[in-house]
Parts: structure tokens; C-alpha cells; sequence
């Protein structure tokens, strides 16, 4: 029988949504469900969520004690694609928000609250529901403290069969020097001997990865970079001491979500054996909604990502500078972030308007018409635990053109022109500009010379599979190594 899992996380689609942990979040359960696995989700009750949109209603209230006092907790709920979605909400900590994440020292005791809060909650839903996880999953920092209260837990019968998973997304992310807030919301002593050599009890990310069951990451190739310093963020030498627990999943995507070919916001659908027909109504439809000139002979680079160093925009911007100078490509790039690289993208639309565009900020069918009709899709990414773009771009028919690392090392194959004639995009290695630059020249030029092997590339990269089955029924197995390994250390 499989075990019953509650998933704990500051994100989820589409209720929260800021990075990658979203949509694992809010697609991983129902793939779960689907295989017979009760699968729930909890998250904070931002003040942003729409609960008429979503269906939210009230579940019960109770007092719940803290250090400095008691607040009152309400739980809501709603099914979002069969899948069970608890809300908290107790003041101060969560209820007005309009964003996720705020200023770093009141996230703190936030997401320390709502670790708290979990196993309260999943008390009562066991007193009221009749309903109780067999593991708590885990994700990030932010429910990091989890398995060590499930640890200082384990005298009790029932806590003590409670397994937890933990879940790294980005290992760079570490909610650390939170020694204070720990105190001041009654949290014991850390005294991991891997955590006090280290000098680590303070960071709550440390303490999920020293007390989890089990441990993944969000690709095979991140699971292995996260092990040395380069990546490891300090924290390399705590996760070498977990490797016999550490397993590296690779994120799926929701492909009934993301379908080419019956994506309403796209203006031609398409498929895998009618793309060279169906899908070039998008690469115009794109250029005419950037205001550039409609060409089909025109290879056409986009870009839908955080405009931030770890994408590697230092590597991108020198390199496309240089090639929009005197080559006969257009450029398209939709996104935000750091507000250096903001002006220089946008000064980059400006300085080639004809032949490039910048999209600040967000707009959903305009990142739907870039995976539908650019011809390569760019993610130089210094880092990159899993990625999500490289995938829709595949499922698009765009060729990924990527850094070799994490995720992008593990779902894009590098073309081979030789007679193996094999391929899903382009891979670079070195961090440089230059490596970016002349790996776009040789895709463009396979593009405009080798049309035959580019279209044969397009049909593979369309007919990966990236859907969760293969990735749940590995966290299934997952799940039960951690509960195998909690209940066996309770009885030994």
C-alpha cells in the first residue's frame, strides 16, 4: 500500500506562484493521485489568493500555543484537479499579503510559523478527517524546520512512523542565520553533530538536509554538482554525509497543460507529425506581435526567463551584442528581475529595434507564442537545478540552446551532425561569452544550411516525454524508502 503524503511548501500552482517549486507543487500531487497515492497539499493563505476564483472555504479553527503567546489558526480548503489544497491562516504571520515572499527578516518567523504549524494541522485533520500523512514532503528552506520537529517528536507513537522527504530546488536559497527567530518562537536546540561541526544550526535548510529520511533534488546531474563547493553554497560537506539518502528526481510538466496542440493561446496548433506545415503561422504571428519584420527565412532566438546573473544574462548579453551586429537573426526575450539587467535588455531592443525586442515583466500568451515560434530557444544558465523552460520549448518544437549543467545537462541532447544524426538542441560548457556566441553561430547555421537535420531535431525534441508518470512513480519508490527507514530506526 503506498503511503500517504502531505506536501508543505511556501508555492504552489496556480495559487502561489514565483519560481519552478510552483509548478512542481502543483502538478506532482495529482500525478501521485493518479497512481494511487493520497497525495494533499498545504500551503500559507496569502492575501492575494481569490478564494471565489478557487472554490476556498472555511475547514475548522483551532488555538494553536507559541512561545509568545497563542494565535488562532484557520485552516480552508479547496480540490484543485482532485487533489485536496489546505490553506493556513493565523495574524500576524499570514493573511495580508499581496506577495509571497517580503522583506527577508519577516520571512523568517513566517515560514518558521507555518513549519509549525504543518504538524498542527495534520494533527487535526487526523482528530477531524480521519486523515494523517505517512511522510510530510518537504520543499526548501522555507518548510526546512519540519523534519526536525518531527524528530524532537519521535516519543510519540505517532509522530515517531512519520516519515519526511525533503525536496532541494535551489540550494543556493538557504534561510541562514536564523538563530534568533528560532528562539523567539520556542524552537529547541539544534544539536546535530553534522550541524554543530559545521556551524550550521542556524541555517534551516541545513537542518531539513541533517534531519530528513530522504533527500531529492530536482534533476539527477544537480543531485551530483550540489556535492562539491562550485554549487554546494556551503553546504557540500552536509550533503556528501547524505548521499546514501539522496536521490536526484528530474521535474516533469503538466502535458495537458502544455500542448502544442491544443494551446488556445496559440494561434496555430500543432503536433509532432504536422509542425512543418502548422507551426510557422506562429513565428509570424510572433514577429508580428513584437513589430518586427515577417520573415519564415529569418531564424528567430527567444528568451522567456528571470533576468538575474544565475540565468546567466553576463553570459547572453555580451553574446548577443555581438551577433545582432551584423547578422541576419531577430531576438525576442520577455521577463524581469535584477534591475541592471533590466535596462540593458531594454537598452538592447532599443539599440537594435530592428531586429530585436525586450518584454519587461510578465505576459502569459506572449510566453506562448515565443515557445511556439522562435526557432531557438536561449538558456545559458550558470546554474539550473531543473528547468522548466528548456522543456516547453522542446514540447514547442523551439531547440534548446543551453549550458551544460543540472537540468539542462539531463532532458537536452547535443546535436550531432555526424552520422549519428542525433539531437534535441545545442550545449555549451564554459562560462564565457564567447561559448554563448559561437554555439549560436553554429545554430544558426545549422538552421539556414541544414534544414533537414533541423527538422528531424524539432520532431525528437517534440516527442520527448516530460510528463510526470516516470517522475512520480519515482517518488513513490522514494516514499517508501523513508518510511521504511523511519518506522525501522523507531523499532530498532
Amino acid at each position: 500500500m503506498n503511503p500517504s503524503v502531505l506536501f508543505v511548501s511556501a508555492e504552489a500552482a496556480p495559487f502561489a506562484k514565483v519560481g519552478g517549486m510552483a509548478d512542481v507543487v502543483g502538478s506532482l500531487p495529482g500525478a501521485l493521485r493518479r497512481l494511487g497515492v493520497d497525495a494533499r497539499v498545504l500551503l500559507p493563505y496569502y492575501g492575494f489568493i481569490d478564494s471565489e476564483r478557487y472554490s476556498i472555504i472555511p475547514l475548522f479553527t483551532f488555538p494553536f500555543d507559541r512561545r509568545t503567546g497563542t494565535t488562532q489558526v484557520q485552516v480552508f480548503t479547496t480540490t484543485y484537479q482532485q487533489v485536496p489544497v489546505y490553506f493556513v491562516q493565523g495574524w500576524p504571520f499570514f493573511g495580508e499579503e499581496r506577495q509571497v515572499y517580503s522583506q527577508w527578516d519577516w520571512d523568517m518567523p513566517r515560514f518558521i510559523f507555518f513549519s509549525q504549524v504543518a504538524m498542527a494541522v495534520a494533527w487535526e485533520l487526523r482528530a477531524r478527517l480521519d486523515w494523517f500523512p505517512d511522510v510530510f514532503h518537504v520543499n526548501d528552506w522555507h518548510t526546512g524546520l519540519i523534519p526536525f520537529l518531527l524528530h524532537e517528536s519521535r516519543h510519540d507513537p505517532v509522530w515517531a512512523q512519520t516519515a519526511s522527504v525533503l525536496s532541494i530546488h535551489n540550494l543556493a536559497y538557504q534561510g541562514d542565520h536564523a538563530g534568533g527567530w528560532l528562539w523567539e518562537l520556542g524552537i529547541p536546540g539544534r544539536h546535530h553533530p553534522d550541524l554543530v561541526y559545521q556551524d550550521l544550526t542556524d541555517n534551516l535548510l541545513a537542518i531539513a538536509i541533517a534531519y530528513s529520511d530522504m533527500i531529492s533534488t530536482v534533476s539527477p546531474r544537480y543531485a551530483i554538482e550540489i556535492q562539491y563547493p562550485y554549487m554546494g553554497y556551503g553546504l557540500d560537506g552536509l550533503i556528501r554525509v547524505r548521499l546514501n539518502d539522496l536521490v536526484g528526481i528530474l521535474n516533469g510538466i503538466d502535458t495537458e497543460l502544455w500542448n502544442p496542440a491544443t494551446d488556445h493561446l496559440i494561434v496555430s496548433n500543432f503536433d509532432a507529425d504536422n509542425f512543418e506545415e502548422k507551426r510557422p503561422p506562429n513565428k509570424r504571428q510572433l514577429q508580428q506581435d513584437a513589430g518586427l519584420e515577417i520573415r519564415d527565412d529569418v531564424p528567430v532566438i527567444g528568451m522567456v526567463t528571470r533576468l538575474v546573473k544565475q540565468k546567466g544574462m553576463d553570459l547572453a548579453l555580451p553574446a548577443l551584442r555581438r551577433l545582432l551586429v551584423n547578422t541576419d537573426v531577430q531576438f525576442i526575450v520577455l521577463g524581469s528581475g535584477e534591475p541592471e539587467w533590466d535596462h540593458q535588455f531594454w537598452r538592447l531592443g532599443q539599440d537594435f529595434y530592428w531586429r530585436a525586442r525586450t518584454f519587461l515583466g510578465y505576459n502569459a500568451a506572449l510566453a506562448q507564442r515565443i515557445y511556439a515560434g522562435c526557432d531557438i530557444f536561449l538558456m545559458p544558465s550558470h546554474y539550473e537545478p531543473c528547468g522548466l523552460g528548456q522543456m516547453l520549448a522542446m514540447r514547442y518544437g523551439a531547440l534548446p540552446l543551453v549550458r551544460e549543467t543540472g537540468g539542462l545537462a539531463d532532458t537536452v541532447t547535443n546535436y550531432d551532425d555526424g552520422p549519428a544524426d542525433q539531437g534535441t538542441g545545442f550545449v555549451f560548457q564554459w562560462e564565457e561569452p564567447d561559448a554563448v556566441y559561437h554555439t549560436l553561430r553554429w545554430a544558426i547555421n545549422t538552421y539556414r544550411y541544414r534544414q533537414p537535420a533541423w527538422r528531424r531535431m524539432q520532431r525528437r525534441a517534440m516527442l520527448k516525454d516530460f510528463s510526470w508518470d516516470n517522475s512520480a512513480r519515482q517518488y513513490i519508490d522514494l516514499y517508501h524508502q523513508a518510511v521504511a527507514k523511519r518506522r525501522g530506526s523507531h523499532d530498532g
